[in-house]
């Protein structure tokens, strides 16, 4: 175990975990909603230090991060643990083995030899993903240190719960972020995920202020968050409040965990929340998980830029950040 950096002692050796919105007051002997976080006599550890359980080097078009260095990969990291409680998640084996399965189980790697493999497999970036990279804070800012020092860069795959006293701690070494906004309605973020919708779009605009390069991805499920209006609050908050050269990524759900009672998502249904992107003004609006409307169109004269086949990209006609034909700013980083 290791000390945890963000969280307050209080009386009767209770503390108060900030390190997400969910501020968990945890009584000794107790963890918070994560599971991963333990207050032992007034001390809150973290459970999951170095406790790898998943490890690749994936496409950065994976995360999915389509403007941030298009075509270089990424060294994918991720402990056990979430604080959410998603129906729908699709790495549901590690994200909720410490509370489905009661355990919590890794190779014990410490920071250093994530980055020497990083740098081994000449990976551009490392990614914090899979699981919830809010919970495995400690590891993660131990690792973006060194990272940083050896001029690779970080990103986070998360779902936007991080509290503002962990991002601004960790923001000088995060490069980039994919954050999931996954819908406009408390009631969805309280039945299907376990949390609250306020503390997201709080979230993202901070990551927007503190300078850290940002993707949305909306997953959407039929019939619970896939109406015109609700497609079209995303798309206008995105525009409003984060940019409208904020990359939208509108992505199929897939029936699995506790979620099964639902259908796939209908291509028709990413097409429509495409166009309603596009209508609202948002310059670069991708669908995923159907192996279509993936491709990096110019906003301005619409000229075909980067051409994609599933995680890859096939051809890529930006220079320096401009269209090739008209020299409009292309927005992202790396491009």
């Amino acid at each position: 175990m290791k000390e945890a950096m963000m969280y307050e002692k209080l009386d009767n050796s209770t503390v108060r975990c900030t390190l997400c919105n969910h501020y968990c007051m945890i009584k000794d002997a107790k963890r918070g909603i994560c599971t991963v976080r333990e207050n032992n006599q007034g001390t809150l550890y973290t459970l999951v230090y170095g406790q790898l359980v998943s490890r690749a080097v994936d496409p950065i078009e994976k995360k999915p991060l389509f403007h941030f260095y298009p075509g270089s990969t990424a060294y994918s990291i991720a402990t056990p643990g979430c604080n959410f409680r998603c129906k729908h998640c699709q790495n549901y084996d590690i994200s909720q083995m410490p509370k489905d399965k009661k355990r919590i189980t890794g190779m014990d790697i410490p920071p250093e030899n994530v980055v020497a493999d990083a740098k081994r497999n000449k990976c551009k970036s490392i990614a914090y993903t899979y699981t919830e990279p809010t919970i495995f804070f400690e590891y993660a800012y131990d690792i973006a240190k060194l990272a940083t020092k050896e001029g690779i860069k970080n990103i986070f795959v998360t779902n936007g719960y991080i509290s503002k006293e962990a991002l601004h701690e960790i923001a000088p070494y995060l490069d980039a972020a994919n954050i999931d906004l996954k819908a406009m309605t408390d009631l969805f973020y309280k039945e299907i995920c376990g949390a609250k919708l306020q503390p997201v779009l709080d979230s993202i605009r901070l990551h927007k202020e503190l300078g850290i390069w940002v993707e949305i991805t909306t997953l959407i499920i039929p019939d619970l968050n896939d109406s015109d209006d609700e497609l079209r609050q995303i798309a206008v908050f995105i525009r409003d409040e984060v940019g409208e050269e904020t990359p939208w990524h509108v992505s199929a759900f897939r029936p699995t965990y506790k979620l099964t009672d639902k259908p796939p998502t209908p291509v028709s249904t990413l097409e429509r929340a495409q166009k309603i992107g596009q209508e609202a003004g948002l310059k670069y609006v991708y669908m995923g998980n159907v192996g279509r409307g993936e491709n990096t169109y110019c906003y301005n004269c619409g000229e075909l830029l980067i051409q994609r086949r599933g995680f890859y990209y096939t051809k890529n006609e930006i220079k320096n950040n401009l269209c090739y034909k008209c020299n409009s700013k292309i927005d992202g980083i790396g491009l």
